[in-house]
């Protein structure tokens, strides 16, 4: 799993965080909103998550530990190097498409 970079999360984090703050104050401006969503879009995308709120909070974490603790807590492990360069596991199918 590629990581984005730390200080793109921390700046994307600052930026969904200072939105949230204007639209609750202005919740009727509805181009406030949709930066707010803009906002949260963009770290959905960076977190790869599916909602704006679940980004933050992963985020917050990804900020808070390091890379490998991070995966770790998602449930996605760091490979040792020989799997990442072996052929697929035992038992997987592989497409014969293009032979």
């Amino acid at each position: 799993m590629l990581l984005p970079a730390k200080a793109e999360v921390a700046r994307q984090l600052r930026r969904y965080r200072a939105w949230e703050r204007v639209m609750l104050a202005a919740p009727a401006d509805l181009t406030v909103r949709a930066t707010f969503e803009d906002s949260g879009y963009t770290l959905c995308v960076l977190m790869g998550k599916r909602c704006a709120r679940e980004a933050a909070d992963a985020a917050e974490r990804y900020l808070r530990t390091t890379s490998v603790t991070y995966l770790q807590e998602q449930g996605d492990r760091p490979r040792p190097a020989a799997t990442v360069r072996g052929g697929p596991p035992a038992g997987e199918r592989r497409s014969t498409a293009g032979r």
